[in-house]
């Protein structure tokens, strides 16, 4: 009798690693000093238990369908104990999913100070989402009940099946996307001047989000301000709390002028739900600037690498120079000599990045061709092969390579889908920072982490042969109930063959038509195009300039320094105002103020449109300068006494009249005086 000691060793250090990886995960994005514990242990359990289910699924496949023989069997555990892992992993991302994490992340942005405020406001903003809920579980279960009439599994099927479906549709869109998106981007990063023209392509809208979280939340601070100036209509417990919140204000007071102009609305009588309101925004403006301040950092250190490594290729010799505070450790280790790290950036990593984008090419391939011929031709899926044992001197076995097989299939598409996160525009301001996460971004990350495994992990399953897969303990735990009714079945018949539509628009750059259209932003895209990377080029170089007598050599400075800092305009004969600021060449403009986005962005394209006009503009352009600048003579610009002028003065002047005649076939010229060369 055959046991499973060598399995039961391998489960547990299969747990403990988990566990170590989660918690690294933790360090990386939140604070976990300064963090309660009431936010680690859900955000914990909530990541946990998801990348178990990697691991559990070829588990549950092997010990299905175990060989007899010790050396291809792979890890396998009772049928008791894989029923038992079941039930505890999807009840509490059950849980964790729809209850839990929810009031977690409402509680944490509340804004109240005390608990049961917060818990209040939690519930009711939870209530709204859970009464919708609600509302579709009585329609369906009244179809259940009409389906297989009054019994308790009716009523815990439609509760899996839905939770299975509202996963599904999110899964399949969000997976479609990465499928396309993960490779194509490995393929793109392999080119280095590529990457550099995209980085700084992205610069300007990175500075111009930073500019505005600066400008949002001095706003707020300095109605805070206010608020703490004011004696009148306010409680002591109100003063204390508005006390609290100015604590971590950091105004300057060179900015209280400015911000006086704001639209900052007081009310007579101050309340705790508008201070709790005002506690949320300024909370979420602080993380706000603290996303942007690490994205603009970590953009600048991005294109100065990338250029180091662009330069290296004439000496040969790589070196990026003194780390930067934000670099991880293995990024400050100097293990490499100059000349190793010129091999392994130029020649090396690119390589690997093509080979990877094309290995996971065809993994993309073979994922979307089995979603497609997975209920009409199961025989002709592909990842069934690479699963399951089909030798003819035996029956279906799943081995240890099997095992591994399947546990890289659920994780690409697991990490597919969640990769589309910071592409798809339909999450707010929610956003994963280093060391710096919000909680409530955080737990509704960890929620998302949860509800799309569960659904991935079954759709995987679904690719293996209908003997195999509803032999595993997982088919009968959730694939039963979901296959209870026609419509569940149906749906999940049907359903995935929407995957189509995720990776055509992907590949074929549909969001972009739609954007064009509708104006309306669906991804982010790679390709800004050529009109915007001159200006982030000049944005880089000002930044860079402005941090050269820092102490750190990649300092973040602030939008008030760089427009301080920066080198005063040429001379100019008119009013700023009326300038034409393509005179001056981008790199001696000075960066616009915080409130001027939209002129800095217009000057910007304005700059690009100079350097990419064709021959047949520049001609045009040199031609009216000569028609311009013709002097003429004094008695040209004189009337008689007979036509109604005064002898001797001049009306105007040979410039004044450069509008009309010939200078306005060629676009007149600029009232100013200067000449375009």
């Amino acid at each position: 009798m055959s046991t499973s000691i060598g399995s039961d060793a391998f489960a547990l250090i299969a747990i403990l690693l988990t566990s170590l990886v989660v918690l690294f995960l933790l360090r990386h994005f939140l604070p976990l000093r300064s963090t309660p514990a009431y936010v680690l242990v859900p955000i914990f359990l909530a990541l946990f238990f998801p990348l178990s289910i990697i691991l559990l699924v070829p588990i549950d496949l092997a010990s299905s369908l175990r060989a007899e023989d010790e050396a291809t069997r792979g890890v396998w555990l009772p049928g008791r104990v894989i029923l038992v892992a079941w039930r505890i992993t999807y009840w509490l991302t059950f849980a964790l999913t729809w209850f839990i994490l929810p009031l977690l992340g409402e509680y944490i942005d509340s804004g109240y100070r005390h608990p049961k405020d917060r818990f209040i406001y939690s519930l009711r903003s939870n209530c709204r989402y859970q009464l919708i809920v609600l509302t579709c579980a009585i329609g369906g279960l009244v179809y259940v009940f009409l389906q297989n009439g009054f019994e308790g599994t009716s009523v815990k099927a439609l509760v899996m099946a839905l939770a299975y479906c509202w996963g599904l549709i999110f899964a399949i869109y969000l997976m479609g996307h990465g499928l396309v998106a993960v490779p194509r981007r490995l393929y793109r990063n392999a080119d280095i001047s590529t990457r550099l023209r995209k980085i700084q392509s992205w610069a300007p809208a990175v500075y111009e989000r930073m500019v505005d979280s600066h400008t949002a939340l001095e706003d707020l601070e300095f109605q805070t301000t206010q608020l703490r100036q004011r004696k009148n209509g306010i409680s002591r417990d109100h003063q204390e709390w508005i006390e609290e919140i100015a604590d971590g204000s950091n105004l300057p007071e060179a900015r209280l002028v400015s911000a006086r102009a704001s639209n900052t609305v007081i009310p007579v009588v101050v309340t705790d739900r508008f201070l709790a309101e005002l506690t949320r925004k300024l909370n979420r403006a602080r993380h706000k600037q603290v996303r942007f301040d690490d994205s603009w950092h970590r953009l600048i250190q991005d294109a100065v690498n990338t250029q180091a490594i662009l330069d290296a290729s004439a000496s040969r010799m790589l070196d990026f120079g003194t780390s930067s505070p934000l670099s991880t450790f293995f990024e400050r280790l100097q293990l490499l000599t100059p000349y190793t790290r010129y091999l392994l950036h130029v020649h090396v990593v690119p390589k690997l990045q093509i080979f990877l984008a094309a290995v996971l090419s065809i993994a993309s391939l073979f994922i979307v061709w089995s979603e497609l011929v997975k209920f009409v031709a199961p025989q002709l899926s592909i990842i069934r092969f690479t699963v399951v044992s089909h030798r003819q001197s035996e029956d279906r076995k799943v081995h240890f390579a099997g095992q591994i097989m399947a546990s890289f299939w659920i994780c690409y598409m697991c990490v597919a889908a969640l990769a589309s996160f910071g592409d798809v525009k339909v999450w707010g301001n929610r956003a994963l920072v280093k060391r710096n996460t919000y909680g409530e971004s955080a737990t509704w990350y960890a929620g998302q982490v949860a509800k799309l495994t569960v659904p991935l992990a079954y759709n995987f399953l679904t690719f293996l042969p209908p003997d195999v897969h509803r032999e595993t303990t997982f088919y009968k735990f959730l694939g039963q109930l979901i296959n209870l009714t026609p419509l569940g079945k149906g749906f999940d018949f049907f359903f995935p063959i929407f995957i189509l539509v995720p990776v055509c628009a992907t590949l074929f750059n549909l969001y972009g038509r739609i954007k064009g259209i509708f104006r309306f932003d669906m991804v982010e895209d790679d390709d800004d195009g050529s009109a915007s990377w001159r200006e982030g080029r000049d944005l880089i170089a000002r930044e860079l300039n402005n941090t050269t007598t820092s102490a750190s050599p990649i300092g973040l400075s602030s939008h008030r320094t760089a427009t301080s800092t920066a080198p005063h305009p040429p001379y100019r004969d008119s009013d700023p105002g009326t300038q034409d600021r393509r005179t001056a060449p981008a790199s001696s403009r000075p960066l616009p103020p915080p409130n001027q986005p939209s002129s800095r962005l217009a000057a910007a394209t304005a700059a690009a449109e100079e350097e990419d006009e064709t021959f047949f503009q520049g001609f045009a352009h040199r031609v009216r300068n000569t028609f311009d600048t013709i002097e003429r003579p004094d008695w040209v610009g004189k009337r008689p006494k007979w036509m109604g002028g005064v002898e001797g003065t001049e009306e105007s002047s040979g410039r004044a009249d450069a509008g009309r005649g010939l200078g306005r076939w060629f676009g007149g010229r600029p009232d100013d005086g200067r000449v375009r060369l």
